[in-house]
């Protein structure tokens, strides 16, 4: 079996043992690098994993905090098939799932009378 790879972003940890404890510690010194980026962004950076990562916005992260890659991003190989298993269509989950046998009533549209 194939060990698939995924990784741990560690820019929160990296930026608290660097003094900056706030996300927006980070918009000054990107800035000056040419980047600029909103505080919402910077947020989602820094407390999200990101999944797409301008090579431009990392290389600035580098400099900033004067650390390398492996201390920004950790790979790791996950074991196991840990699947989410897939929902069914609406009406078609099984008696198994959701409500079992209970099903709602349908609502019948009539015409009002005045």
């Amino acid at each position: 079996m194939v060990a698939k790879l995924d990784y741990h972003w560690h820019l929160r940890k990296v930026m608290a043992d660097r003094g900056m404890f706030s996300t927006t510690d980070l918009i000054p010194p990107l800035k000056e690098r040419g980047i600029s980026l909103s505080s919402s962004q910077v947020y989602r950076l820094v407390v999200e994993r990101p999944e797409r990562l301008s090579l431009k916005i990392l290389m600035a992260l580098l400099d900033i905090l004067d650390c390398t890659m492996d201390d920004l991003i950790e790979p790791i190989a996950v074991t196991g098939s840990a699947k989410k298993p897939k929902k069914a269509a609406v009406g078609g989950t099984t008696a198994a799932e959701g409500i079992g046998d209970l099903r709602p009533k349908r609502a019948r549209i009539r015409g009002v009378d005045r």
